[in-house]
């Protein structure tokens, strides 16, 4: 399934947008999540937490894909 989230502002921070689209949690649970590997940007493992992520991105994790849009 594919959920489009809207970007307020130049970038939303990884762990932030895992909270903000209800994947996580908690910060904790999102930490744990990329810090073990589950959580893609582009198709690829990324384990920056904080990375920012800007419009035009896309974020798999857990059997979802959060596609960054453009407020």
């Amino acid at each position: 399934m594919t959920i489009q989230f809207a970007v307020h502002g130049e970038y939303i921070q990884l762990d932030q947008l895992l909270k903000a689209t209800g994947l996580c949690d908690s910060g904790g649970s999102a930490h744990m999540a990329i810090a073990e590997g589950m959580v893609k940007v582009d198709a690829a493992v990324d384990t920056r937490k904080r990375a920012k992520l800007r419009p035009g991105q896309t974020v798999s994790f857990a059997g979802e894909t959060v596609e960054l849009i453009a407020e």
